[in-house]
């Protein structure tokens, strides 16, 4: 657990030493800001909610933000080859993979807490349901990290940042599209059924509403923990492999 932290630290503090990190969050906020009160339409909307004008663009912002956070996780350890020093330091592959994870979920939850003025302006507007907006932050807060997870492995698999990008963003999408009415449909008119419904459980956007809508079912919340879980333990298996090139 101590040598987790220690990676975790690491991890956190290289974030802040260049100006890359304020650069982000100032970007994201911006973007957060654009998309709830600009194209979103929050004051117009006349309701004091923040389902549809802000947590309705959650997954998308996250489709490019949270892949240019994950992209340098493993590759620039590879390209820089720092990766064979931090391997040879008395700490395990996995507690490597969860402390550099760690790391940057928590920098996307610093993100993502800053949003807080939103939920302030909602109040003063409103009466909104409270309860519903926290279960809306808890979704978001683990629908970034089933990202980060599967932007961390793919990103150990090449010493290129841009693939590493590239490749996330579109696995990530993928992820995203099981969810939409659309494809369901299309799949619908000649999968099997058991396809059709495994496809759709596998959808973020699908687990994420639920949460979102103020629903804390323990089976949305254990897909996203068992999708980290699951492409941790692919990111440990891919530095192991990749560790003699």
């Amino acid at each position: 657990m101590s040598q987790t932290l220690n990676i975790f630290r690491r991890e956190i503090a290289s974030y802040f030493a260049t100006p890359v990190a304020y650069v982000f969050i100032v970007i994201f906020l911006l973007l957060m800001g654009w998309f709830s009160w600009g194209f979103g339409r929050l004051f117009e909307s006349g309701q004091a909610d923040l389902y549809g004008p802000f947590f309705n663009f959650h997954p998308w912002l996250y489709l490019f933000l949270v892949p240019a956070i994950s992209m340098r996780l493993w590759a620039e350890e590879r390209k820089s080859g720092t990766i064979e020093l931090l391997l040879t330091l008395p700490v395990s592959m996995l507690q490597a993979v969860i402390g550099k994870f760690l790391a940057a979920w928590a920098f996307c939850g610093l993100a993502l807490a800053l949003t807080f003025p939103v939920w302030i302006s909602v109040n003063y507007l409103g009466e909104p349901d409270n309860g519903v907006i926290l279960a809306g932050y808890v979704g978001s807060f683990l629908m970034a990290g089933g990202f980060l997870a599967i932007g961390s492995c793919i990103s150990a698999t090449t010493r290129n940042q841009v693939v590493a990008f590239i490749l996330t963003v579109v696995v990530c999408f993928a992820f995203l599209l099981f969810g939409l009415s659309g494809v369901i449909d299309f799949f619908r008119g000649w999968a099997p059924a058991a396809l059709v419904d495994a496809l759709a459980g596998l959808s973020f956007s699908t687990h994420f509403d639920a949460i979102a809508k103020g629903v804390l079912d323990l089976r949305d919340i254990l897909f996203f923990l068992l999708v980290i879980a699951f492409w941790l333990a692919a990111n440990a298996i891919v530095i192991d492999l990749k560790k003699a090139d």
